[in-house]
């Protein structure tokens, strides 16, 4: 994700597409819309950029 990587942080990219297992963890998390970003135990749905550098923050 380019917004992660202009701030210097770290990530891992999974894609549902090409990936049985991502989908199956992000059923798992009770989601179904994309991006999903997970930071610590915060998840959030939607590329939000003032959610993420709280997410950072915290």
């Amino acid at each position: 994700m380019e917004y992660l990587s202009q701030k210097g942080v770290p990530y891992t990219e999974k894609n549902v597409a090409r990936d049985p297992e991502a989908v199956q963890e992000l059923v798992s998390m009770g989601l179904r819309s994309l991006p999903v970003i997970v930071i610590g135990e915060e998840r959030l749905s939607g590329y939000n950029p003032a959610a993420i550098d709280a997410a950072l923050a915290s």
